[in-house]
């Protein structure tokens, strides 16, 4: 728990500011900015495979103590550098990084957690978004007297994490389900997870989900500038902290709550028609201009993020306890890891989809399309979640119950 916070503290510390930076401080052109900032996602994205297949295979501990050191490195070289080739090699690392221990902390936290593995997630979710809500004032305060001493203390974080994982953490995990076991190549890693049919029905259902999720830094700040003008960037950042602070302070309350209520196919599915349903108070907002408007946009706005971050808080424990129930508690990590990169591509492509909506939108003066699409997004993961479970879908291979 600890080691997540300190992990989001340190980045977003920093990475809210980067392009600032390089756009500002090192004068780079904006596709160089561009290009930079993709290279450490697609790095992340693209690698969570390899990283959930290598904590399989070696344990977890080895690469979250690699991935911290790899971003101690990238962080530091991102405050001491200003050549475009040094730039995409830092970013890169911290991408790398990234994809390294996400699989392997997740994988460790459920393996500890047992049977507790809901509310084990649920808490990891308190202090996974209160590192997210920290992070940025830290970083603000810092950048008051220079943005390599933001590097520094963001690469100290990281350099003390790992000596701290290498001397505290026990080894966990390698071989497959337990630590005696052969270990699989990852060849045959790749090889099984791929062949999980339940646990790929599920992550594409679950795209969606990280679709809406990410609006937040898209279609809300957008729908902020349009109508909010120049206040909108303050807007944007009171939209942010609200929702790392719902989550904060609701996560536990709100899982506790759903526990009692629902199974967890339950929970999972009225979650996401909550996160659907975020989206139906900007599509009503009147057009027009003047403080009425503003005002409508902003409380429309607020209900978004509220209803979104009640929605997420209630989704993620479980679905995070689903990929592990899925994984037949084999090759958790690698599961993650295939998990994190599909979610990572619909997110990519529910972006620009995103996007051109609202570019029809403002062309076409339908400023509902992008919301009612979105709603029908969030209302359709539900729906497929629903039948998968209705249908026996969401069972691991192997443990498949018999009808009697």
């Amino acid at each position: 728990m600890a080691n997540q916070f300190a992990i989001n503290l340190a980045f977003y510390m920093l990475m809210p500011y980067l392009a600032a930076h390089l756009a500002g401080g090192l004068g780079l052109a904006a596709w160089a900015v561009g290009l930079v900032l993709g290279v450490r996602t697609l790095s992340q994205q693209g690698m969570f495979l390899i990283g959930g297949a290598l904590a399989d295979r070696f344990g977890y501990k080895a690469p979250i103590m690699a991935g911290c050191l790899l971003r101690t490195g990238g962080f530091a070289l991102l405050g001491w550098v200003d050549q475009l080739p040094a730039l995409i090699v830092a970013s890169a690392a911290t991408g790398f990084a990234g994809a390294l221990f996400n699989p392997a902390v997740r994988a460790y936290l459920a393996a500890e957690a047992g049977e507790r593995r809901v509310e084990a997630f649920a808490v990891f979710n308190v202090y996974y978004q209160a590192g997210m809500l920290l992070g940025p004032p830290v970083g603000l305060v810092l950048l008051a007297a220079d943005f390599r001493l933001v590097c520094v203390v963001a690469a100290v974080i990281f350099a003390a994490l790992t000596v701290l994982q290498w001397r505290a953490l026990p080894a966990r995990g390698g071989g497959g389900k337990s630590g005696d076991e052969r270990s699989p190549g990852m060849l045959t890693q790749w090889r099984t997870v791929l062949v999980n049919r339940p646990f790929l029905l599920f992550s594409l259902a679950m795209i969606g989900s990280y679709v809406l999720t990410f609006q937040v830094y898209l279609a809300l700040p957008l729908a902020a500038a349009d109508a909010l003008g120049p206040a909108a960037e303050k807007a944007t950042g009171a939209l942010f902290v609200i929702s790392a602070a719902v989550a904060v302070v609701g996560q536990t309350r709100l899982t506790r709550w759903a526990t009692r209520r629902w199974s967890a196919r339950g929970a999972l599915v009225r979650g996401l028609t909550v996160m659907g349903l975020a989206f139906v108070p900007p599509a009503l907002v009147p057009a027009g201009d003047g403080p009425t408007a503003w005002l409508w946009t902003l409380v429309a706005l607020v209900a978004a993020v509220v209803a979104l971050a009640v929605g997420s808080a209630v989704v993620y424990p479980f679905e995070m306890d689903t990929v592990v129930a899925l994984s037949g508690d084999r090759l958790v990590a690698t599961h993650y890891g295939l998990y994190n990169t599909v979610s990572g591509l619909g997110i990519t492509l529910g972006n620009l989809g995103t996007g051109a909506l609202w570019d029809v939108a403002q062309r076409h003066d339908a400023r509902w399309l992008p919301w009612a699409v979105l709603t029908c997004t969030g209302l359709a993961c539900a729906g497929a979640v629903f039948a998968l479970a209705r249908g026996g879908r969401l069972t691991a291979p192997g443990v498949r119950p018999v009808p009697g």
